[in-house]
């Protein structure tokens, strides 16, 4: 199986100096080429633990009464070190979410289900260490929601991979809409607000839009705006929406992309957004050619690196269509949302 990518043999703190090195370095010197070539070596070995993991949600989602997406992702270079410069005290060896498997439930109780087969479950070789649930405690700075589960890989079978960290991301359709217009807008915008950084307004109306979506599905509010009622939640949605423009922003933004890809059905979607030109171009791989796949990845990650408005991420999610709904901000789509929130805003 072509997954097997090795583990680097370079030393865990040659690879924590790459990764400092990423951050301090001028993109076009030879010390950061030689670095950057390691970081991407390091993030290439977690598709091995990616794939077994996915392959476990999939067995404990058969159960579930609703429908799961699943889907998952190598994080994106530029990502990663604008993580470590935020982070100046995190090592590129303990990140915990390179590795990000994402499942997006129709219902809560299914979550809350999921999150119990893992925790719950002894005989699972690998070590949790981390369980954040934002789903009842909202991050009151953005508002995200979401339920993480950061496992340590641990195989007697492969030991090689043992102790590279994997983030299973669970979360309900209504709160992946939210955080995945919150990632398009960034990128109209310019601005990270998936990050928590940017215009303060937006970063609000975005936490505020989120505590109006706990109350669609009966879960615990923003803190921060949780003195609210739901009706004073959505005057105020209302008010900030037109102060912003926001949904005539979303529609002059959102991209149509016409239908891409075949109907044949790839393992693996290297997506390349231009978010100047709002264009997008859909490479496709089969699972032999996942190496191939990782070296183009890096290719166009180096031009972005060096000044091309081009994002670059490869992901895999099964067929296109599933793709879209996995991603719609990699499709710079954001009219799912759009739709919620002017229904909210009506009620």
């Amino acid at each position: 199986m072509s997954h097997n990518i090795p583990v680097p043999t370079e030393s865990k703190s040659s690879i924590n100096k790459a990764g400092k090195t990423l951050v301090q370095t001028n993109v076009f010197s030879d010390e950061y080429q030689t670095a950057l070539e390691l970081a991407n070596k390091w993030r290439a070995c977690h598709a091995y633990p990616i794939n077994t993991f996915q392959a476990t949600l999939r067995t404990k989602i058969k159960n579930c009464k609703g429908e799961v997406l699943v889907a998952q992702r190598l994080k994106r270079m530029p990502t990663i070190i604008d993580k470590l410069v935020r982070f100046p005290n995190m090592q590129l060896t303990t990140m915990q979410d390179i590795a990000g498997i994402r499942g997006i439930f129709d219902n809560l109780n299914d979550i809350e289900h999921i999150v119990n087969k893992y925790v719950e479950n002894k005989n699972f070789p690998h070590e949790l260490v981390g369980n954040y649930d934002y789903i009842s405690n909202p991050r009151d700075v953005d508002g995200y929601r979401s339920h993480h589960l950061v496992y340590k890989y641990n195989n007697k079978q492969n030991p090689i991979y043992d102790g590279l960290r994997v983030e299973i991301q669970l979360r309900t359709k209504l709160q992946h809409i939210w955080a995945t217009a919150v990632e398009t807008m960034g990128t109209f915008l310019g601005q990270a607000l998936k990050s928590k950084q940017g215009e303060k307004e937006w970063l609000d109306f975005f936490a505020l839009v989120s505590s109006a979506f706990s109350f669609l599905e009966n879960t615990p509010q923003v803190p921060r705006f949780s003195h609210f009622s739901r009706q004073q939640t959505i005057k105020e949605v209302a008010k900030m929406e037109q102060e912003l423009g926001a949904i005539e922003k979303m529609k002059n933004f959102s991209t149509v992309v016409s239908s891409i890809g075949n109907k044949k059905s790839y393992t693996y979607h290297l997506i390349v957004l231009n978010s100047l030109k709002h264009t997008i171009d859909v490479h496709t791989y089969d699972r032999e050619n996942f190496e191939v796949a990782m070296a183009d990845y890096a290719k166009f990650e180096e031009e972005a690196a060096k000044g091309s408005k081009l994002e670059p991420v490869l992901v895999s999610a099964g067929p296109m269509e599933n793709l879209r709904k996995a991603y719609p901000n990699l499709f710079l789509d954001i009219t799912e949302f759009e739709t919620t929130l002017m229904n909210l805003i009506k009620s």
